[in-house]
């Protein structure tokens, strides 16, 4: 995709379905409008799951606070302790739905930050003989980031989001967005305590690619 632009991603006709999902979080019942994308190929599905509080709106719609997630099947699903994405995830649910209006964009094909879940394990094995997550993801040739926001922008556009409050510490995150035509307002931080597991996880994160931990 061209840097700026929405319109140079190829799209099936039928790239987007939607439903009303409600799920039990913290003990409580919430209604979520779930819109489900597909891209150029098959793995390329993206998840966006919507909370709005029109009661709570001043007027016209606020700007929507966004989490965009990448993936995880140890994190998201098994709560591994290796990262923090299970927590972030909690997190991001738990602010969406406090906010007037708030999404998700869950990426599951952004596992492992885009090299898939083989590939994780792989470097997951590296890191138990000492390599930090930059290193094992080099040593099983891999980008250290392969992730890509195009379609996730097209998602955004799509659900009339062209302006957030992005829900990240990634500031390549922002950028990638930026460049793809989302204009992002402000950054805000989702705090995760990191345990004896993921504490050089977190620290790699900081130190050599940027994180605002």
């Amino acid at each position: 995709m061209k840097s700026g632009t929405l319109t140079s991603v190829k799209l099936p006709a039928d790239w987007s379905v939607e439903t009303i999902l409600p799920i039990e979080f913290q003990g409580q019942e919430l209604m979520l409008e779930a819109h489900a994308y597909r891209g150029e190929t098959d793995e390329e599905q993206i998840l966006a799951l919507v909370h709005r509080d029109a009661a709570k709106f001043n007027g016209s719609a606020p700007i929507p606070v966004v989490r965009v997630h990448s993936g995880c099947v140890t994190g998201d699903i098994f709560h591994s302790l290796r990262c923090d994405c299970y927590q972030q995830l909690q997190a991001a649910l738990k602010i969406i739905s406090d906010v007037p209006y708030g999404a998700i964009i869950y990426v599951p094909y952004h596992e492992g930050r885009g090299i898939g879940l083989f590939k994780k394990i792989q470097a997951y094995a590296l890191q138990d003989q000492g390599l930090d997550t930059v290193e094992a993801n080099i040593e099983v040739g891999a980008p250290i980031d392969s992730r890509d926001y195009g379609l996730t922008a097209r998602v955004l556009a799509d659900l009339q989001m062209p302006e957030i409050k992005l829900l990240s510490n990634n500031p390549a995150k922002e950028q990638a967005l930026k460049s793809h035509g989302i204009r992002v307002v402000e950054r805000l931080p989702i705090v995760a305590m990191p345990n004896k597991f993921n504490k050089r996880y977190l620290e790699t994160k900081r130190a050599r690619m940027a994180h605002k931990l």
